[in-house]
């Protein structure tokens, strides 16, 4: 009796593939942080021995390069057929939705030694963007350097951030008059009253404005 359950729930078991692992990873990682991701947990996530994990990968770091190049390619390339600044700005508004969804990939995304094939990918579309839009190839990485400095540095904040929006922001702002006399500071006051805490206030707009300003001082050269 118990070796025909067991022949059914390994008959109904996936077969495990590189993908099936990386996919597993980054899922623990986007509900715990990557160093949630061990080979134990990430083989009791899918009902395999650890052993099966090494079969396919043979250590965590070549987990993590996995993970990073799954989540570059999540990320929009550069259209060809727009202009060079519309497809960065549609490109850098993609890497912030992306990362936002897995935030502890961000400082994990330019430190790879071994980078894949998306990775790899996504850096050289980004570049033939930016010298198809006549920028040198100096002028090319203080854009690229500037462009993705930019995006990581935003969701960092943003995600940190403890309220991002007008009703959030109220909500903030009692607390904190309840803890601090706040009259002393009448610039931060005036800030938050007649702007974050009005009811259309999203953090999220000033992405935008940043981004359209980096993108507006870059010029062929």
């Amino acid at each position: 009796m118990n070796t025909k359950v067991s022949n059914k729930k390994n008959a109904k078991r996936k077969p495990l593939t590189r993908g099936r692992i990386v996919k597993a990873a980054v899922k623990l990682a986007d509900a715990s942080g990557v160093d949630s991701v061990t080979i134990r947990k990430l083989a009791d996530s899918l009902n395999a021995k650890p052993m099966a994990i090494y079969h396919h990968l043979s250590n965590k770091e070549m987990i993590v390069d996995c993970m990073v190049d799954s989540v570059f390619g999540e990320i929009a390339l550069p259209k060809t057929d727009v202009h060079w600044k519309r497809a960065m700005y549609e490109r850098s508004a993609s890497a912030r939705a992306v990362l936002a969804e897995h935030s502890w990939a961000v400082p994990l995304m330019e430190s790879r030694r071994n980078p894949g094939p998306e990775t790899l990918r996504q850096h050289d579309a980004v570049i033939g963007c930016l010298r198809k839009g006549g920028l040198s190839i100096e002028m090319t990485a203080h854009a690229y350097a500037l462009i993705d400095a930019y995006v990581y540095g935003f969701v960092i904040q943003e995600a940190s951030l403890p309220a991002t929006t007008g009703p959030e922001m109220a909500e903030l702002a009692e607390s904190m008059i309840e803890a601090a006399p706040m009259d002393d500071y009448p610039h931060l006051m005036e800030f938050a009253s007649e702007h974050v805490m009005q009811p259309d206030y999203d953090f999220g707009r000033e992405f935008e404005f940043g981004l359209n300003l980096i993108l507006s001082s870059l010029e062929p050269t």
